[in-house]
């Protein structure tokens, strides 16, 4: 086990700055979450990065926000920016369940307190930074502010909302993944000298929004240039802010994207094109920093629920290309694979091993996908002028490299380090790849033996698979395969643990009132599920998160790919009387579902839950 001093930490406080016999800072990081010196926690990551450019780089976790401020004043004014991130999740969502009630826990805060960040940070520490040094540039990041960068609505206030700069008045925004903006914007403020003014930060740099006047729209380059619907119009008319996400959701899936402006009062919010997705040397750099991969001394002891969920983990890459219709990951981290070098991984996983209460076992070798490490296009060409939202819906490309060999050669290499018993896979399985049959034999083989070796060794009694729904139509909507091959890949599951004589489970996950969704779905979600002999744990009732095309479509009514009207169910009675389909096995369910049957006109589906 390694021994840690306290600067081997970013400085936090006055003190720590003094112990590394600094005089002065360089940025001042702002986060809504505890500091853990870890490669999944945003901030740790763009210190660490930050760091590396040679820059001095404090951090500032959980600022109390409600007395004299003391903590925004600590560490003075530093001498490029300050930058701030709400936290490793939108902080409404942080705070409050799909129904608005406040949540009984914070995962990424000590003790799990559920009162040490105020709602939407982004806004409020801007705010406070911007009257207490007015002069000084606030840069925001993470991913409140990357998924709120346009127009977007604000479930938890129920209203079109403006791009977060107009309400925070930061003076750039980074979206995205940032690791490579930040080190551009860095590069430049250190070459130009200090200090620099709020007015002096460069405006061309990919991957950055910031507000403009409007006259500014017409120095752009128009062949280079998507202009969205303005804020006012979309107020006046929801069918042209569907609209407008169809083009934002392109955008950001292209390879070489457009800039995107937006005129909002008589400003105009500019978004940069994003930077062509990081090369394996860039992302295994930023992994390979020196985290301690510890929560700051400072917590002593103290849980950190979040921490505690991906201490003994491993993530192997990053995007996703499912873009699936309510989820914000392609949205963020783009949906081309980047993939870390195997040599990264097992300096990891090393790593990892020497934590004081490692036992053997990793929780988790994977990513926002389990199985998506090492694919991408075959011929790289055809993706540079592919803008589909996903490469698996409604079919897999016939152009997507689907081989899990890359994949198995990191399992079997990790299993093979000294102090490693076993490595699980706890990153949802995309099964849709496992059935996929390809034109290539190999690749068909290797997907053959990978399933295997998944069921076999690599599943802590319970593996999570994500359905999502039953309805064909529902999941088309939700870009999901078909439900029948949920039960293919259940058939190959049970297969081979009764030819192992394991005794494991498949935990699939399910989502109600998803736009598109009506009672009758749900009734027959329950029917097929209880056919398969399901009592489902691990269900969730939709909620509208800024920035993907089912909250688009749930506030509008309009799918923004069509244009249709769409149903979504929008009050509580309505979602309520969908999630109860989930649990039709309980007494207690019982007759609110026979009742709510009869109501639809479906009492055919009574004898089918509950017999005659």
């Amino acid at each position: 086990m390694k021994e840690y001093r306290l600067t081997d930490w970013l400085p936090t406080s006055k003190k720590e700055v003094e112990l590394r016999g600094w005089s002065e800072l360089d940025v001042i990081l702002f986060s809504g979450d505890a500091y853990v010196d870890h490669p999944s926690f945003g901030a740790a990551v763009i210190g660490r990065i930050l760091e590396s450019l040679g820059l001095r780089v404090a951090i500032v976790p959980q600022p109390n926000w409600r007395d004299d401020l003391r903590d925004f004043k600590k560490l003075g004014r530093p001498r490029l920016f300050f930058g701030i991130s709400a936290g490793c999740m939108d902080s409404m969502v942080n705070k409050y369940t799909a129904n608005k009630r406040l949540r009984s826990e914070d995962a990424y805060t000590p003790d799990g307190r559920p009162d040490m960040r105020p709602e939407y940070p982004s806004i409020v520490y801007s705010r406070i930074l911007k009257e207490l040094y007015p002069d000084v540039p606030v840069v925001l990041g993470g991913i409140e502010a990357s998924m709120r960068r346009l127009s977007h609505y604000d479930y938890w206030q129920d209203k079109l909302q403006k791009s977060i700069l107009c309400d925070s008045g930061a003076d750039l925004l980074i979206y995205g993944m940032g690791e490579k903006p930040i080190t551009e914007l860095t590069e430049r403020l250190v070459a130009k000298g200090a200090p620099i003014q709020s007015h002096e930060l460069p405006t061309d740099i990919p991957q950055t929004a910031f507000l403009a006047q409007a006259e500014a729209e017409s120095s752009l380059p128009a062949a280079e240039t998507l202009t969205l619907y303005s804020h006012e119009e979309c107020l006046k008319d929801k069918k042209k802010q569907a609209a407008n996400f169809r083009h934002i959701e392109e955008e950001s899936n292209k390879y070489a994207a457009n800039r995107i402006t937006q005129r909002v009062d008589k400003q105009l919010v500019v978004v940069n094109a994003p930077y062509p997705p990081m090369n394996e040397t860039e992302l295994d750099h930023s992994f390979d920093l020196p985290y301690t991969r510890l929560p700051h001394p400072k917590y002593k002891n103290k849980r950190i629920p979040a921490y505690d969920m991906i201490k003994f983990s491993v993530n192997i890459h990053r995007g996703c290309f499912g873009g699936c219709a309510f989820c914000t990951i392609s949205a963020h981290q783009g949906k081309f694979i980047v993939s870390r070098s195997k040599e990264s991984i097992l300096k990891e996983v090393r790593e990892v091993s020497q934590l004081p209460d490692f036992k053997g076992y990793l929780s988790d070798l994977g990513g926002p996908s389990a199985n998506m490490y090492r694919m991408g296009g075959k011929d790289e060409s055809v993706c540079h002028k592919c803008k589909r939202p996903s490469c698996i819906h409604p079919k897999v490309c016939p152009n997507l490299n689907t081989d899990h060999r890359p994949l198995l050669d990191i399992y079997q290499s990790v299993d093979a380090l000294p102090g490693i018993k076993k490595s699980f896979i706890g990153s949802g399985v995309r099964y849709d790849l496992l059935l996929h049959q390809s034109k290539d034999s190999a690749v068909n083989r290797s997907t053959a033996e990978y399933t295997r070796e998944l069921i076999a060794n690599h599943v802590s009694g319970r593996l999570k698979v994500a359905p999502e729904h039953t309805s064909d139509s529902v999941l088309n909507i939700m870009r999901k395969p078909s439900f029948h091959q949920f039960g293919e890949f259940k058939q190959i599951f049970d297969r081979i643990n009764r030819e192992l004589n394991l005794r494991q489970q498949l935990i699939p996950y399910f989502i109600s009132s998803h736009p598109g969704c009506k009672e009758e779905d749900m009734a027959e979600l329950a029917v097929l599920t209880k056919r398969l002999d399901f009592h489902l744990e691990q269900v969730q009732d939709f909620t509208p998160t800024p920035m993907t095309v089912a909250t688009e479509a749930w506030y509008t009514g309009f799918h923004p790919y069509t244009l249709e009207p769409i149903f979504s169910a929008r009050t509580q009675r309505e979602k309520l009387a969908q999630r109860q389909f989930f649990f039709w096995y309980k007494p207690e369910e019982r007759r609110n579902i026979m009742n709510e049957l009869a109501r639809i006109g479906r009492k055919d589906l009574i004898n089918k839950l509950y017999g005659k």
